[in-house]
């Protein structure tokens, strides 16, 4: 049974589509947008579009997919409107998922805009309170730790904590960003700096919420606050600090995903895999 290791696919000319993509590059696990993630207005998706999506999948030789919603989404705004907006397009992301058969949706927890942490924390958990009311129960949401740029909350993992405290563990899961948890301070490059990371990790949300991990080489250093991915190796991280990760047993049946520029045809994928599944002891 291979390792679930894949990447972020395009759905371009039909969510179906991107299995195939998928398949191409090696992935035995995948990551899509179930629209386009730059757009407000999602066209619905046709119950025959839907049920060619799970076909195709049932037949493809990848296993676990996880969607990402879109990132105009932003719930810890205190701005009325865009809050009201945010939460409906987010319960229509959860819709669609379950529509899919998707099981987890990754989002980023969003930007305070200088009203404060403790604040845009608050205003997450109170759009959590609502949308877990309407969502359907079958999709759980991954939180995403961020490179805390700016204003976005999710930086430090005490904060991943107090959005997941007292929710249902079923219905809310940890998406873990390799090159966010970098940029924000968490050193991953050696075999200590790894294991203090995620020893705080356990101790304040705990490993059994991890659900995916996002692989990714940070392009700036250690305690950047800046969220740019690089090829795995060629970033602030290094060869090293994703061996750590990769050689974690406790860790290797979490599905991981490549977020990283692809080149021709898919090339930087293939590349990136097979350095993954290299570490993992995996054969080529």
């Amino acid at each position: 049974m291979m390792l679930p290791i894949g990447a972020h696919m395009s759905i371009a000319g039909g969510l179906d589509l991107a299995f195939q993509r998928g398949e191409e590059v090696g992935c035995t696990a995948m990551q899509i947008f179930t629209a386009n993630a730059s757009r407000w207005r999602a066209k619905p998706v046709t119950e025959e579009a839907a049920e060619k999506f799970r076909n195709r999948w049932e037949e493809s030789s990848i296993g676990p997919v996880f969607a990402h919603d879109s990132y105009l989404i932003n719930l810890a705004s205190q701005d009325n409107r865009l809050w009201q907006k945010s939460k409906q397009a987010f319960l229509e992301e959860l819709q669609r998922c379950a529509q899919l058969g998707i099981k987890g949706l990754v989002m980023h927890p969003g930007a305070h805009l200088g009203t404060g942490e403790a604040t845009g924390l608050a205003r997450v958990r109170s759009a959590f309170d609502e949308i877990l009311a309407q969502a359907p129960e079958e999709v759980m949401i991954l939180v995403e730790n961020t490179a805390a740029q700016g204003s976005y909350l999710g930086g430090p993992f005490s904060h991943i904590a107090t959005l997941l405290k007292n929710f249902p563990q079923h219905r809310f899961g940890v998406c873990f960003d390799t090159c966010h948890a970098c940029a924000a301070g968490y050193d991953l490059t050696t075999a200590a700096g790894y294991q203090a990371t995620m020893d705080e990790f356990d101790h304040l949300i705990g490993f059994d919420r991890i659900q995916l991990f996002h692989m990714n080489d940070s392009k700036k250093g250690c305690g950047s606050r800046v969220d740019r991915h690089a090829h795995i190796g060629e970033g602030a991280i290094g060869l090293e600090g994703f061996r750590n990760l990769m050689q974690d047993t406790r860790l290797a049946h979490i599905p991981k995903i490549l977020e990283t520029p692809k080149g021709k045809d898919g090339a930087m994928d293939r590349k990136n895999l097979a350095i993954l599944r290299k570490m993992a002891g995996e054969p080529a």
